[in-house]
């Protein structure tokens, strides 16, 4: 637990976002931002590791905010400064076969270009705007909830085909826990055919990226870019998107907002949740004397 002294001072710091840093009002808080300058002045290096994409992160962060790169999309895609260091793509093959199936299980998807507005088919239009009718169901976290109104409303691009060649991944979202389990068994049904990989960050999500792709993966190529040893680095998360990157870095650090069994895969939990600023009171207790 924190303060226990158990993890030395890393020369890299990979922070989840929602959940870790964004509060469940799907915003960074100010403190957040300036910490993270502090810890870059003194030669830590900051980096995000989302499942969020490129394009979502700019609109949850305080003015100003940066850190020394980005892994989106749970591995898909990596970014330092306007360099992209890395992307990979679903196949058309792959996400054609992955619409029609949700179709036929009535599943609230958004497809996630390169470089365009996430997509989803006008078909599909009446029964997504029922997947996020109110009342918001209890077991829904806020931050999800207000980002699927968002996007319904501002950020989805309702396409009468599939356009565009490179995808970074799909997200799918259910108001029941039962409906997405469901799929996300018949996901890795699928599996059996065509070769993918899939995460949840909640009960009531799964996204699709391209095979032996996560968070991880990106933390990998992300540290040879900068030439940093993995057994300098921290990574703080709180989800099962996160679980890979636990199990990768040397000083894995989980959210005291996350489930047990993420708890269990870190040296160290943060005292405080992510809406008490939990990462900020972490790292600045942790470094105090360094920023």
């Amino acid at each position: 637990m924190e303060g226990n002294n158990l993890l030395k001072k890393p020369k890299a710091i990979f922070l989840d976002m929602d959940g870790t840093i964004l509060n469940h009002q799907n915003k960074v808080s100010l403190k957040t931002k300036e910490l993270i300058d502090d810890l870059r002045k003194e030669g830590i290096f900051v980096f995000i590791a989302t499942g969020r994409s490129y394009d979502e992160i700019h609109s949850v962060v305080p003015e100003g905010f940066q850190v020394d790169g980005y892994v989106t999309s749970n591995g898909m895609a990596g970014y330092v400064g306007e360099e992209i260091l890395f992307q990979h793509t679903l196949s058309l093959e792959l996400v054609e076969k992955i619409v029609e199936r949700a179709r036929a299980n009535k599943v609230y998807y958004e497809l996630f270009p390169y470089d365009e507005q996430r997509m989803t088919l006008i078909q599909d239009k009446t029964y997504m705007m029922d997947e996020i009718r109110d009342p918001k169901p209890e077991s829904v976290g806020i931050n999800e909830w207000l980002s699927r109104k968002e996007a319904i409303e501002h950020k989805i691009s309702w396409k009468e085909s599939i356009s565009g060649t490179k995808f970074s991944k799909f997200y799918f979202f259910s108001r029941s826990k039962e409906h997405i389990q469901e799929w996300i068994e018949e996901l890795e049904q699928m599996k059996q055919e065509i070769n993918f990989s899939s995460s949840s960050s909640s009960e009531h999500n799964v996204e699709v990226m391209v095979a032996n792709v996560h968070k991880a993966t990106g933390i990998k190529e992300m540290l040879e870019r900068f030439h940093i040893s993995v057994e300098d680095t921290m990574g703080i998360g709180d989800s099962n998107n996160d679980i890979q990157m636990l199990q990768y870095v040397s000083m894995p650090v989980a959210m005291q907002n996350a489930a047990d069994h993420i708890k269990e895969l870190a040296l160290e939990v943060t005292e405080l949740t992510c809406d008490e600023d939990g990462v900020c009171h972490f790292l600045t207790n942790r470094f105090k004397s360094h920023v």
